[in-house]
């Protein structure tokens, strides 16, 4: 499956911006799709993920009550709401998929073989 990340952009503080993972090629019904994010400097970060047959949903400690990630399946995408944004939530987001990841293993960015190419965020404050 390819992915397209899109929807990132230049924010104030506070501001919520919603991105896209929009999927292609084969079914998408059974994957699981992750949201990660890299700031200048550092390692990449687990943001979300969602298993898209059951929306079960999962976040990362330092977004957790700000982001929602959530699916529409037949338009393949998956989207990544994220308000009260914060400077500090400023990075490059990818999605990324994965058929056969097990739950204790949805945090690991090694555990998805499918990456779509990023899309900035930048919070200012």
């Amino acid at each position: 499956v390819q992915l397209q990340a899109s929807g990132g952009g230049l924010v104030q503080a506070g501001d919520s911006l919603r991105l896209s993972c929009t999927a292609s090629g084969q079914t998408f019904n059974n994957y699981v799709v992750a949201w990660f994010r890299q700031a200048p400097g550092k390692g990449r970060e687990f943001v979300a993920a969602i298993r898209l047959s059951s929306s079960n949903t999962y976040y990362g400690d330092s977004v957790k009550g700000r982001f929602i990630t959530s699916r529409d399946n037949a338009k393949k995408s998956v989207y990544l709401q994220m308000n009260s944004l914060k400077p500090e939530d400023t990075a490059v987001y990818y999605c990324a998929a994965s058929r056969t990841i097990i739950l204790s293993s949805f945090r690991n960015e090694h555990g998805y073989a499918n990456w779509g190419q990023g899309t900035q965020v930048t919070v200012s404050s």
